[in-house]
């Protein structure tokens, strides 16, 4: 079975010593409460009830799975009695609105909470999470009668919602659905089509299910232009407000899936279903992208939770597996043999993953922050700004985030050698359950398109020279520091070829628009190195200052680990350059038929 402890020194890390939390959160708005000790009070019953609750459900949901009988969806064992815990606690109103039950807490709070519970069962925090974003789109677009209706009970975790837009032929490219919306008398819509691909669509934990609809009216313009978000209940709600008839609407089937077999991936059908509109008529989009936004950080998120699982057990399996002898002379000379730690690739492995998670707990910490900012900050200027940054680094979280969390998992299932490759141990539920995430919430090929074909232009390119300017601001606030120096001096020579890269591709994509997509991922991942760089020589001056007097030698395996990181991940941005100048015509020139 995979280990598991709530990182909580570093989650206090970051949000205290890296961000200095509480500072920045006292000039937004509502945020008052939201105090050094509540943070770490949350956290650690968070850690607590999660690890005794929710993480035993893990391995036996996904040797169980999901199962439908007659037309319901059955969740693994355990699942209901857990979410009823969770909800009962309050833990699925965190950051949500008090307006409507919610707790009015940071988003960088809850969003802290959110990774304990990827990491103790991730298609178990699928069913929050997307109620969660549900709230998102109806807190920003539904009408005052909707959110009076649907909104307390789905901040309460009474009831979930779900997304459904892709459909048999269409996912990315959702200018092609089909299902349709037609006007009834009453101001409702009847909704009708098949929705695929559809977690939570059905389960047996709540008592009522939302379902955010894309779908065309009769009408409608072609293309992304005539779409429409309409609400969709399972249940139709009663003159008492509460569950009554049931919905035309109901699951085709269950998918049978690689990974997070815990969560019910549902065909939808839709016959007539009676709906009610979101936002307006053919800007259904424009609702969607409120929960799709908030759904791809979470995604990304889901890549640093699993990563830091499979770290957590590869280290302890590394710590006491004896397996040869160490190169430099034996380690154990009391014993047969000595622990595998011992071995430079094995090491290279762990480091790898520890980089990976460590990094992007900080750049997502700061991400949040830049939400919370963007949402509650009383001056626009600030707000405009931090929506800047968070548009900008969405898809590298969503993208990068899940590549680096998959790798992890493959690294350290790579420790374990064999017994990686046996269910018992935990590690390969982690592989599995993984991959999703780079698939999910747009394939991640999609996202490097939309940082460098979209964000890139955005505002005169304004996104990106907000970055450079944060990443310039640091740099030369910490240039006298010649005790980090190895940390600054590397993110400086990074930072110069991210410039180099955004001028050549400026101009290589003027000249032919296919270097946008071949350039793309390579830039994002350049961009996502920089990114990690920025945060890893903050963590490195934050432990250097913090190091004396400290005997838990947590400081000094910060440095430890951030040297790893500029040393030998950093320079990957060199060949990353090398790579997108390359050009195009590498991918084009081949005719489709030759592969």
């Amino acid at each position: 079975m995979a280990i598991y402890k709530a990182p909580l020194r570093d989650m206090r890390f970051v949000l205290h010593e890296m961000l200095d939390i509480e500072r920045h959160l006292a000039g937004l708005d509502g945020c008052e409460d939201a105090t050094a000790e509540t943070i770490d009070a949350v956290l650690a019953e968070a850690a607590r009830i999660c690890e005794e609750v929710v993480l035993p459900t893990n391995a036996s949901g996904d040797e169980a799975g999901c199962t439908l009988e007659d037309g319901a969806v059955r969740t693994p064992p355990g699942f209901a009695a857990a979410y009823h815990t969770l909800r009962e606690g309050g833990w699925f109103s965190l950051g949500c609105d008090p307006a409507y039950g919610g707790q009015g807490l940071p988003h960088t709070l809850a969003v802290f909470f959110e990774e304990i519970l990827q990491s103790s069962n991730l298609a178990f925090s699928l069913y929050p999470g997307l109620t969660r974003g549900a709230y998102m789109a109806l807190h920003h677009h539904a009408s005052d009668a909707l959110k009076a209706a649907w909104m307390p009970r789905l901040v309460s975790g009474e009831w979930s919602a779900v997304m459904c837009l892709t459909e048999p032929h269409c996912g990315t490219d959702l200018g092609l659905l089909r299902t349709r919306a037609e006007r009834a008398d009453d101001g409702t819509y009847r909704i009708s089509g098949t929705k695929i691909f559809i977690t939570g669509g059905d389960q047996d934990m709540t008592d009522n299910i939302v379902h955010l609809v894309l779908a065309r009216l009769t009408d409608a313009p072609a293309g992304t232009r005539g779409i429409s978000m309409f609400l969709v209940p399972k249940f139709l709600l009663d003159a008492s407000g509460e569950p009554g008839e049931r919905n035309s609407l109901g699951v085709g089937s269950i998918e049978k899936k690689m990974g997070i077999k815990g969560a019910s991936t549902c065909v939808m059908n839709y016959e007539g279903a009676t709906g009610w509109l979101v936002g307006e008529e053919n800007r259904g989009l424009n609702a969607m992208f409120s929960m799709m936004n908030h759904e791809r950080l979470m995604v990304g998120q889901q890549g640093l939770a699993l990563g830091e699982v499979a770290y957590q057990s590869a280290a302890a399996y590394a710590r006491e597996r004896l397996q040869g002898r160490s190169l430099g002379g034996a380690k154990s000379p009391e014993q047969a043999a000595d622990p595998i730690i011992v071995h430079p690739d094995v090491r290279r492995m762990l480091l790898t993953a520890r980089a990976y998670n460590e990094g992007a707990r900080a750049l997502f910490g700061w991400v949040s922050l830049q939400v919370d900012r963007m949402e509650r900050h009383p001056d626009p200027a600030v707000r405009e700004a931090a929506g800047d940054l968070v548009a900008l680094l969405t898809p590298v979280v969503k993208a990068i985030f899940t590549d680096n969390g998959s790798e992890a998992c493959n690294l350290c299932l790579q420790v374990l050698g064999g017994h990686g490759y046996i269910r018992e141990w935990g590690m390969e539920q982690l592989v599995r359950d993984a991959r999703i995430a780079q698939i999910y919430e747009g394939a991640n090929g999609i996202h490097a398109l939309d940082l460098v074909g979209r964000k890139l232009q955005l505002h005169g390119g304004r996104l990106l020279d907000r970055y450079l300017q944060e990443c310039r601001e640091f740099l030369t606030s910490v240039r006298d520091r010649d005790d980090a120096r190895e940390f600054v001096d590397p993110l400086a020579e990074a930072l110069v070829r991210l410039e180099e890269a955004s001028a050549w591709l400026r101009g290589a994509t003027a000249r032919d628009p296919e270097e946008i997509g071949a350039a793309s991922y390579d830039y994002m991942r350049l961009l996502a190195l920089v990114a990690f760089g920025h945060m890893w020589a903050r963590a490195a001056i934050v432990a250097l200052d913090a190091r004396n007097g400290d005997n838990s030698g947590f400081y000094e395996s910060k440095i430890h680990t951030a040297r790893f990181f500029v040393r030998r991940l950093l320079p990957q941005t060199a060949s990353l350059l090398a790579t997108l100048r390359a050009g195009a015509d590498t991918l084009m020139d081949m005719p489709a038929e030759a592969f």
